[in-house]
């Protein structure tokens, strides 16, 4: 999301006068939605280098950590349903080594369960996306701090979500060889039918 006096259309609440396009534009946050659908709470981590593997790990750890200690406690698996993005496909590699790394620090395992393609409509992230679009169409998001209130005045389900930012940089295009992927492939248990749609991660 570029940050700017952008606006679709050139137009903006109140009498401001917009751009109607982007391009150009330097600044910019890129967000991360987990939606955690048994207590229908969301989550929205803000980054402002790229959308990676490595910002999704991320953001993971960074919702682990906004839970109580008893509900760390109280969770026998975290089932993770994910798009199949390039940045997030059970064939990426760094995603792969980086949730290997996140179960055995967190010592809960980690389900990754795909939605297959053509099928956002059944994601209640989507649904997020929309409610947060008209929330904030047609205000201006000039600067980060903007940006993060009025993400954080829109609802989900009646609550407010929970908004951090990663103030670190993430690098596109890290891949490992099939070498490093050997011990990481081991401890992926991958469904017999769908194994490129359903892995399960035990901690070690």
């Amino acid at each position: 999301m570029s940050l700017g006096a952008f606006s679709r259309g050139g137009k903006t609440r109140g009498e401001n006068q917009t751009n109607d396009h982007d391009m150009g534009a330097k600044e910019q946050d890129i967000p991360c939605v987990l939606v955690d659908e048994h207590a229908g709470e969301l989550f929205i981590e803000f980054g402002s280098s790229c959308k990676t593997s490595d910002f999704i790990v991320a953001t993971l750890d960074a919702w682990w950590h906004h839970l109580t200690p008893d509900a760390q406690r109280t969770l026998p698996l975290i089932q993770i349903k994910v798009d199949n993005g390039p940045e997030s496909s059970g064939c990426r590699t760094q995603l792969l080594k980086r949730m290997v790394e996140w179960v055995d620090q967190i010592g809960i395992p980690v389900q990754l369960l795909y939605y297959p393609p053509y099928h956002s409509k059944y994601n209640p992230i989507e649904r997020c996306w929309g409610i947060l679009e008209q929330h904030w169409n047609g205000a201006q998001r000039t600067e980060t701090q903007t940006l993060l209130a009025w993400a954080a005045s829109m609802t989900w389900k009646g609550l407010h979500p929970i908004i951090d930012r990663s103030p670190k940089s993430y690098p596109k295009g890290i891949a490992l060889t099939k070498k490093q992927m050997r011990p990481i492939e081991n401890r992926l248990e991958r469904s017999p039918l769908l194994p490129k749609w359903d892995i399960l991660v035990h901690p070690t």
